[in-house]
């Protein structure tokens, strides 16, 4: 089942409170506004009536009205009626055909078929014992109504509004987030590129690397040392006041990633330093082997001894050589020269060394070809060699005795891609995910002269390339490495015959 994405969680969740709470107000409003109505009307028609007193005169022992009497003000008609109940002036609203009694000062409310009527009488007294009644009516179903189209209306109006708010939600959610998926990019892409160097820098300031600060700031004189201090404290504190927690957040991850640059970079000049300072005293180890098995004065036991340390010098002499290399490869000093090749002929030639190579071994294992003829490339041909070198022996010692390892070539659309099977012992599934990890063995007991960073060396120059590798294999079964790259810009494709000296290069 996908999981809702944190951005979906809070819009649901901002605009489920905001349309409760905005149904709340609205029952709220509505509950109150209903009894609002009913009062309202009541108010203005005894109102109404009551102020009506001023429009009656007698002129003459004749009682007369105003004309203001004879109008509709605020939904309420004005009747005038004398002690006798005798219609004398004013105006009875249409659809009220009831004549109910006068009730002075009471308030009443008449049912008329479907229509209610709110009705309030009151009496005046006139000069010579004469009282007059003027009556008030006005519709309680037109308020009511006119009260239900309004709750129509705002009903109509809330699904918009809930929308509106689910969009101004969004909105608001996925600008507040932006930090967060500009952190989660910058970790990707740190991830992919193995870059330490990138910063997320929410605030917009222009980065760089600790190695650009560092030389920058040896090359400030002292007083402008001090004045960036100073700028920099002032622009921290600035900083830290106008951050929120996501910003705090982010900054704190930056300083983790100059933390750790500055350690991996102190661990890459330690791994080049002590590898140029083993070099010589290997190459002393090796030069004094050689004089020693050369010596007329050694005997045949102690030259064996003396073969034994040559040996294991010359492991050493390889396993400084591939670190000098992860070393300058990671520190970006590593130089790749390609040229055009011939990757056929090249491949076939490797094939064939390997061959001899484990003819010599003489555990029976074959090293076939099936290469596609006159593949042309640019390559860098030491890298080349090496990379199958390294794939070659790892699969020749792996094997099982009479075993067989395939080597394939051929051209795919406009990539090169190698192939490199065998039938052996294969890599267990929790171990081939590191089998691409430098100094990892998937199988400590056969390490011989395996230093566990062949397949981190076959990894980076074909990525230097341009291309990819990748490792299948099933534990008991054997496995096969597929590797690809562009094969670059051809020139004429004119045949051209060259000898490669393809020598002894570091396999894992």
């Amino acid at each position: 089942m996908r999981r809702i994405t944190l951005k979906l969680k809070l819009t649901l969740l901002y605009t489920f409170f905001m349309v409760l709470l905005a149904c709340a107000a609205l029952a709220i409003l509505f509950s109150l506004s209903s009894r609002e109505v009913l009062s309202s009307t009541q108010t203005k028609l005894e109102s109404r009536v009551q102020k009506s007193l001023e429009d009656i005169r007698v002129n003459d022992g004749e009682v007369k009205v105003d004309s203001d009497f004879y109008s509709v003000a605020r939904d309420v008609y004005l009747s005038l009626y004398d002690e006798n109940m005798y219609f004398l002036y004013g105006k009875v609203p249409y659809g009220f055909n009831e004549y109910p009694e006068i009730s002075d000062g009471e308030l009443r409310t008449i049912r008329d078929g479907s229509r209610e009527w709110y009705v309030y009488d009151i009496s005046f007294r006139l000069s010579g014992e004469k009282t007059i009644y003027v009556r008030g009516v006005t519709s309680l179903t037109d308020a009511e109504e006119s009260f239900t189209i309004t709750l129509r209306f705002a009903l109509i109006l809330l699904p918009l509004m809930v929308l509106a708010t689910a969009l101004l939600g969004y909105m608001f959610t996925r600008r507040t987030l932006l930090p967060v998926k500009k952190i989660t990019r910058t970790v990707n892409e740190i991830r992919a590129d193995a870059d330490l160097s990138r910063r997320i820098n929410l605030a917009g300031r222009p980065g760089k690397t600790d190695n650009e600060l560092l030389t920058g700031w040896k090359s400030l004189q002292p007083e402008d040392k001090e004045r960036s201090e100073n700028k920099q404290q002032t622009e921290n504190s600035k900083r830290k006041k106008n951050r929120d927690e996501i910003y705090a957040l982010a900054e704190t991850f930056d300083e983790m990633l100059s933390e750790l640059e500055q350690v991996f970079q102190r661990e890459k000049q330690f791994t080049s330093d002590v590898s140029h300072e083993l070099r010589t005293p290997v190459s002393v180890i090796l030069a004094q082997c050689d004089a020693l098995l050369n010596s007329s004065i050694m005997t045949e036991k102690q030259k064996d001894e003396i073969r034994i340390i040559e040996r294991n010098a010359e492991g050493m002499s390889q396993l400084i050589s591939q670190l000098l290399f992860l070393s300058r490869a990671d520190q970006g000093r590593q130089p790749i020269s390609p040229e055009q090749l011939n990757l056929s002929e090249l491949t076939e030639m490797i094939v064939e060394e390997q061959q001899m190579l484990s003819d010599v071994e003489g555990r029976g294992v074959k090293v076939a070809a099936q290469i596609q003829p006159d593949i042309w490339a640019w390559v860098d041909e030491t890298f080349y060699i090496r990379v199958l070198v390294n794939l070659i022996s790892n699969a020749r010692r792996y094997s099982y005795d009479n075993g067989e390892v395939t080597v394939r070539l051929k051209m795919d659309g406009t990539d090169v891609e190698g192939c490199v099977e065998d039938h052996g012992t294969g890599i267990s599934e929790e171990a081939l995910p590191h089998i691409w990890e430098r100094f990892y063995r998937a199988d400590a007991s056969r390490v011989g002269n395996h230093s566990g960073l062949g397949l981190s060396m076959v990894k980076w120059m074909i990525e230097a390339h341009g291309g990819s590798v990748l490792a299948e294999s099933r534990e008991g079964e054997g496995s096969r490495f597929v590797f690809r790259f562009p094969a670059g810009e051809k020139n004429d494709k004119a045949e051209r015959k060259s000898g490669h000296n393809i020598g002894d290069s570091p396999a894992g």
